[in-house]
């Protein structure tokens, strides 16, 4: 079964550093991606930019609302994704605790809807 696995981190991560403990974050990240993708579990994945350099739109009645960088103002900010074919919620799980931002943000494990001709009809 393919589940997303939507990595949030804390705002202070998304800022560009050179210290330390930014290289050893970053040096995280790579081991935990090239884990996953060595693991053949992979369907795909991508880091974002950080939250400022997006772009929220809603639409109310026929007007678009667009506001700069997320929508929400909370204390942590999606940071990427992967989406990952296994064989269980608990197995999805074991991969979604290995997450670097698992003991300082969070990742929402949430099974992907793959849309079938029947389904869409």
């Amino acid at each position: 079964m393919q589940y997303m696995l939507m990595f949030y981190q804390p705002s202070a991560e998304f800022e560009q550093r050179n210290d330390a403990s930014s290289q050893a974050l970053r040096a995280s990240w790579m081991a935990y991606a090239d884990a996953v993708r060595a693991s053949g579990i992979s369907q795909g994945g991508h880091g974002l930019f950080p939250p400022m350099t997006g772009t929220t739109l809603r639409v109310r009645g026929d007007k678009r609302q667009v506001q700069d960088g997320p929508f929400a103002d909370t204390k942590e900010q999606l940071g990427g994704y992967f989406v990952i074919d296994v064989a269980d919620l608990d197995a999805a799980l074991e991969w979604a605790a290995r997450a670097p931002c698992a003991t300082s943000g969070g990742v929402e494990v949430r099974p992907v809807f793959i849309a079938t001709a029947a389904a869409t009809a």
